[in-house]
C-alpha cells in the first residue's frame, strides 16, 4: 500500500512541476524576436445596423423634419410632404387611411415611426 501511495504523491508532485515549466514553453523569454503584441481591447460590435433606416431612436411623423421622413425606407420628397401636410396624425395607421403611403409601403417604414400627441397646454 505505500508504493501506492509513493506512487500518488509522486505523480502529484511531477504535475505541480510540470505545468510551470508548460507555461513557460508557450510564452517567449524577454527580448525573444516571437513576442507577441499587446493585446487589444476591442469593443464588442453592435448587433444593429448602422444605417438610417434602423436607427434605434423612431421618427416622429408629427415632429420630424422633411430629411428625416426622408430616411425613411420608400419615403421620398412627395410623401414626406404629404405626410407633413397632413399633420397631426392621431396614430401611424392614419399613414394608409389617408391614403398617404400605401399598406406595403406602411409594412416598410411601420416599426421606424411613431406618431407622438402635442401636449395640451393648460387654459
Amino acid at each position: 500500500m505505500s508504493r501506492i501511495k509513493s506512487l500518488a504523491v509522486l505523480t502529484f508532485a511531477v504535475g505541480l512541476l510540470s505545468a510551470p515549466l508548460a507555461f513557460a514553453q508557450q510564452t517567449p523569454a524577454t527580448g525573444s524576436s516571437e513576442t507577441k503584441a499587446p493585446a487589444t481591447t476591442e469593443k464588442p460590435k453592435s448587433t444593429k445596423s448602422s444605417s438610417a433606416h434602423h436607427s434605434a431612436a423612431k421618427v416622429d411623423l408629427n415632429s420630424a423634419s422633411r430629411e428625416d421622413l426622408m430616411k425613411l425606407p420608400g419615403i421620398g420628397e412627395a410623401t414626406a410632404d404629404k405626410i407633413i401636410a397632413a399633420r397631426p396624425l392621431k396614430s401611424k395607421d392614419e399613414l394608409v387611411s389617408k391614403g398617404i403611403v400605401s399598406k406595403s409601403e406602411y409594412s416598410k417604414i411601420s416599426s421606424h415611426v411613431i406618431a407622438k400627441q402635442a401636449p395640451v397646454a393648460n387654459k
